[in-house]
């Protein structure tokens, strides 16, 4: 630690027991970047660049401590001065650079990308604002600015900077680094382009301002709202300044390792995370265009350097736009986009894989995969579908591009850090191998039948609760049981989620205790999760839980038995509190419609139980845990698919000849709701139940109560429940976003680690 006393002592000129935390902080920051300077980034003559609109990275100081091997000395020194890491660490603000699983992802990817010692790089924007802050006023969300930028923060300005033209102005793009560091090794770097130009000042009115203002707006916000012709628009202009900075940087950086560029893929292979970067395509066509290189040449350059993740079945969510905006924002890339969609017409007539349809819309999607030379989905049953049904007439022209490579999480960040004592406990049982090779966590079946050991588990998982017990009053208010089953749904509001099916156990248990039956083991229900702001419904649901927050809460009768809580701005911090303490982890898609999930990872990595659909990487989950080891109910994704191509889902009826359903619905629009919430808002719910429900909450309703239910009373059993979380936490190795790279380098990539 005598680095770490020298610069307290440069910068404040007393004792580490003399400083308070920010300043502690500080200086933490700076021993912390000095150390990642010292060690280096991974380097080889082929890199990769892994380019996404989100990277949800979290806080970084514990993280990179632990990275470094220096976290226990660290928080020893802290303490024999009178201090706490973990106080100094609330000092520290989270950026604000992702939403979601999507963005969790690409942060542990670069984990683990720099963990195994491969040359590589994110590419992002550095956006201001974030996404936004969440604030509940009257039960219902509201949208404040996210800042996050300070003088202490882990962004480091380089010399880089680029024009970025647009149609009649450019913007100056500048460059800025945080380091990412490998465990044990040296680290990568996540690349932030800032507009810089850009102005908060003209943020007004929650997260409103003036869209066409693209001089100072360009990375205000993440995903600014596109409702209107207007932020659609930006949308474009966004994501343009974001790929045409990254294909100059990738450029410059592949000439100056001795590129000719004719050989580029010798020399770089790019990432398409999700459809948001899909124009680095084209712009890198029209840049080796420019230097010399013959349209034709520069297809087959660009085919063989970009590689596509597609995260998504919800076809709204891959990216369309109408060319007339592109036209308006980035007039020189729309001569080759024709050019590309037209050579693909030349050999498939067929408009269901065109690039541009006949009504002038771009499908972004569409381009990737005629234009990369890999294709993969996220999740085994996710890739299949895609192969089979949502993407297959590419998969029947291309079938050597589609491969799948299942999600993962770095287990660092979601168990070294977020749950310390579990990992104490983890080494002492079975040495620290499981840190670096997550598979070794297996050994730990050996000890299914020591009782010793598994009431060990479950006196951490009780310590945790207590924790999040704390979190939750500082968070929200609520006073909750730890004692009570904790029943967590964490993850993006969207319908396809269906945090409604969740409110509406809620109400069919807070009907049961008021009719007498009373459960004999309390329940938290807890959620977290943001609404896009234009996502009406979601926001109507997010209200919907909000009142039955209070009315359950400040009922007397029920709340000894039932407790439900919002936790308000859900981000990574959150998360790090909620997933070790979590008993009952809520993975409730409707099957089909759940690309993969990472939370469900986390959680049974944590200790945590899967109640859950068979959709996403829940199929893999319950293929290694076995049966006994997780709850699964609903309609499979065949049927669900079926009834779709059917189109015979009728919701009414559901509701009209089920007693459950009908009685839990109305609640919705009956007198103590709507007595104190929104009247338009809660109609709306019951009418999208009743009439819609395109996500089919109504169909799977009845099974999710009855399984749930025998979750609820399997909970009782606790040397039962202790062997289950064991199991989970010991097949949770397969699901390390380590094993996820390895296989994106053996199948897609090709890099050669560093030595």
């Amino acid at each position: 630690m005598d680095g770490l006393k020298i610069i307290i002592s440069q910068m404040y000129g007393k004792e580490c027991s003399e400083c308070t935390d920010e300043e502690l902080y500080a200086a933490l920051l700076v021993f912390t970047k000095q150390l990642l300077h010292e060690r280096g980034c991974n380097d080889g003559k082929k890199k990769l660049y892994y380019i996404s609109a989100e990277f949800l990275i979290g806080k970084l100081l514990s993280n990179n401590l632990i990275d470094l091997g220096i976290y226990d000395e660290t928080a020893r020194y802290l303490k024999e001065n009178g201090k706490e890491l973990s106080r100094i660490e609330e000092a520290e603000h989270e950026p604000s650079l992702g939403n979601g699983g999507l963005g969790r992802l690409a942060a542990c990817f670069l984990d683990s990308i720099a963990t195994l010692g491969l040359p590589g790089e994110g590419i992002g924007l550095n956006y201001h604002l974030g996404l936004f802050r969440q604030r509940f006023e009257n039960d219902m969300q509201s949208e404040q600015p996210d800042p996050w930028i300070t003088e202490m923060s882990w962004l480091e300005k380089t010399d880089i900077s680029y024009n970025v033209d647009f149609n009649g102005f450019s913007i100056r793009s500048d460059l800025y680094d945080i380091y990412v560091a490998g465990y044990g090794g040296r680290s990568i770097r996540l690349r932030l382009f800032d507009a810089a130009p850009v102005d908060e000042s003209i943020v007004t009115g929650g997260i409103g301002f003036d869209k066409k203002d693209l001089i100072h707006n360009m990375t205000l916000f993440l995903y600014p709202d596109d409702s209107d012709e207007n932020g659609r628009k930006l949308r474009i202009y966004q994501q343009y300044f974001m790929v045409s900075s990254a294909a100059q940087l990738i450029l410059n950086e592949a000439e100056s390792r001795g590129c000719s560029l004719h050989d580029l893929p010798d020399y770089a292979v790019i990432q398409i995370n999700d459809t948001h970067p899909s124009m680095i395509i084209p712009e890198l066509i029209r840049l080796l265009t420019e230097k010399g290189i013959e349209f034709e040449e520069a297809c087959g350059i660009v085919s063989r350097t970009c590689a596509y993740t597609n995260h998504t079945i919800l076809a709204e969510a891959l990216e369309k736009w109408n060319i007339s905006y592109l036209e308006e924002a980035v007039p020189q890339l729309v001569p080759v986009i024709r050019k590309l969609d037209a050579r693909i017409k030349a050999k498939y007539p067929s408009e269901a894989i065109s690039i541009i349809d006949s009504n002038d819309v771009v499908h972004m999607a569409h381009m990737d995969i005629h234009y990369g030379f890999s294709v993969n989905g996220v999740a085994s049953l996710h890739t299949e579908i895609l192969k089979n049904s949502e993407l297959k007439p590419f998969y029947d022209i291309y079938p050597e591009k589609f491969n799948n490579k299942t999600n993962g999480i770095t287990f660092r960040r979601w168990l070294l850090h977020c749950n310390r004592p579990l990992a104490s406990l983890f080494t002492s049982m079975i040495g620290d191998g499981y840190k670096k090779d997550a598979a070794e966590l297996e050994k730990l079946l050996e000890f299914r039948s020591d009782e010793q050991f598994k009431k060990k588990l479950i006196e951490i998982k009780s310590d945790a609760k207590k924790v999040c017990r704390d979190f939750i009053m500082a968070n929200t208010g609520v006073e909750v049981d730890e004692n009570s089953i904790f029943d967590i749904q964490i993850k993006r509001l969207h319908e396809y989620k269906r945090q409604q099916m969740n409110a509406l156990y809620i109400i069919y248990k807070y009907l049961e205790i008021k009719s007498g039956k009373r459960p004999e083991t309390p329940i938290t229900f807890i959620f977290g999760a943001k609404a896009a702001p234009a996502y009406v419904m979601a926001k109507d649901i997010i209200h919907l839980i909000l009142l039955l927050q209070k009315i359950i809460n400040n009922d007397k009768d029920v709340s000894p038995y039932m407790r439900v809580v919002m936790i308000e701005n859900y981000n990574v911090s959150a998360a790090e509190k909620l997933i070790p303490a979590c008993d009952i982890s809520e993975q409730i898609s409707l099957a089909s419609k759940e690309a993969s999930g990472t939370g469900n990872m986390k959680l049974m990595l944590n200790g945590a139980v899967t109640l859950g659909t068979m959709d996403g990487a829940n199929v893999e989950i319950a293929k290694l845990v076995g049966d006994s080891n997780i709850y699964i109910f609903g309609k499979s994704s065949g049927e669900v698919i079926e009834r779709y191509a059917r189109g015979d889902y009728n919701p009414g009826a559901l509701y009209n000849e089920n007693e459950l359903i009908r009685k839990c619905v109305d609640f919705i629009t009956g007198e103590q709701l709507m007595s104190i919430g929104n009247k338009d808002a809660l109609i709306r719910i019951h009418n999208e139940l009743t009439k819609k429900d395109w996500f089919m909450t109504l169909l799977d309703f009845e099974e999710y109560v009855k399984t749930k239910n025998k979750m609820i009373e399997d909970y009782a059993d606790r040397k039962s429940w202790s062997e289950k979380m064991l199991v989970n936490m010991a097949k949770a190795g397969y699901f390390s976003s380590d094993r996820t790279i390895e296989e994106y380098n053996k199948d897609i990539w090709h890099l050669e680690k560093s030595k």
